[in-house]
């Protein structure tokens, strides 16, 4: 596969397979790589910043390089010059007496001030006041807002999820990371947006015949040019991700989409062995995406050892959102559900609560009003 050839295909419907791609010169792209490595995350070209000494930087003298501090006429904190003295010193305090006088934050209140935690053996002392609530003059903003589509689990977000965020679903297999993926899309697309929907994991066939059999109509939406279903080959992506990274922007453009779904990123980590590697190239990956002013959904496998972080450990931090989908088991094993938490959203308040879900014909289903026990 070409550089452009995924860039046509996503934008057949609407132009007749005509785009106006630049055909990239491969020593320049390789070039062009090795500039935007340098300084991103996870470079080695760190520079030292004591090679060379700072013009406000004395190199000898009192208080230079290498050399101790002295006081002529003795120190400056002590004796009866000190700027503080007595009880007015706020560093005489015993450490200890502090702490025990440190007021706690409250346990049981979390962001969206809802969870009590009693279902999970602790919550509030008796007397304790009512966690916040939140009315509506609290969540009046100027950021413009999106639901993400998912009954109940729009109701845990107070406010809506703040539009061209970057976010991610992380879970193991078998939790529902496609279909949360392409049910967020679907509500673009339910409200006369545009969408875009990649995957390294599955054909385009089979991603349209997976929300068709849901009665989403995506081949439909695909056919009045609302939509495009690009399946890429994770290793191909890999050795064009400079191309795919540079013409994602105009994409989003000129396809006018809203809202893009990649499923999943944790095939793209997993091309590069070296640690510094992957984290440079999912960074300058993940900036091209906010840098297109489109509102993204990631996917993203679990750790295997633990299920609230991704494999890698780097797409939570570069996301301004993070959902955790996992496998909720008894202690006598006899039934397995599912849960779902909201790690964080910035700019949005919303429930810390560990809520069930199921996955049914229809799609994710979120009961809000449900515990975990």
């Amino acid at each position: 596969m070409s550089d452009d050839d995924w860039f046509e295909r996503a934008l057949r419907e609407r132009d007749d397979g005509e785009t106006d791609a630049d055909d990239a010169d491969p020593d320049e792209s390789e070039q062009r790589d090795d500039g935007e490595t340098d300084g991103s995350p996870g470079s080695d070209a760190v520079a030292n910043p004591a090679d060379e000494p700072s013009e406000d930087t004395p190199e000898n003298g009192t208080g230079g390089v290498g050399e101790p501090l002295s006081f002529e006429d003795g120190d400056p904190l002590d004796g009866d010059d000190a700027p503080f003295d007595g009880d007015d010193d706020p560093f005489s305090t015993d450490f200890a007496t502090a702490f025990e006088n440190a007021p706690m934050p409250d346990a049981g209140g979390g962001l969206g001030g809802e969870q009590s935690g009693d279902e999970f053996g602790f919550g509030p002392d008796p007397g304790e006041s009512e966690p916040p609530s939140f009315d509506d003059e609290e969540l009046d903003s100027d950021i413009d807002r999106i639901d993400i589509g998912i009954e109940g689990l729009d109701d845990m977000i107070l406010g809506g999820v703040p539009e061209r965020s970057l976010m991610v679903t992380i879970g193991s297999a078998g939790t529902g990371k496609t279909t949360f993926g392409l049910q967020f899309l679907r509500k673009a697309l339910e409200d006369g947006d545009s969408g875009v929907y990649i995957t390294l994991e599955e054909s385009r066939e089979r991603i349209l015949d997976t929300a068709d059999e849901k009665g989403w109509d995506f081949s439909k939406h695909e056919s009045e040019g609302r939509l495009a279903v690009v399946d890429l080959d994770p290793v191909e992506m890999a050795n064009s991700l400079s191309s795919i990274r540079n013409d994602l922007p105009r994409l989003v453009e000129e396809f006018g989409a809203d809202r893009l779904v990649l499923d999943s990123v944790s095939l793209l980590e997993m091309m590069y062995d070296h640690p510094s590697k992957r984290r440079s190239e999912v960074f300058n990956f993940t900036r091209s995406l906010k840098d297109a002013g489109v509102t993204t959904m990631l996917t993203s496998e679990a750790d295997q050892s633990n299920p609230y972080v991704s494999r890698h450990g780097i797409v939570e931090y570069l996301s301004d959102a993070v959902f955790v989908l996992q496998y909720v088991r008894n202690d006598d094993f006899r039934e397995t559900r599912l849960a779902i938490e909201i790690q964080k959203i910035r700019d949005a308040n919303h429930s810390r609560e560990t809520k069930p879900y199921e996955l049914t014909n229809e799609g994710i289903s979120v009961y809000q009003q449900a515990n975990i026990f």
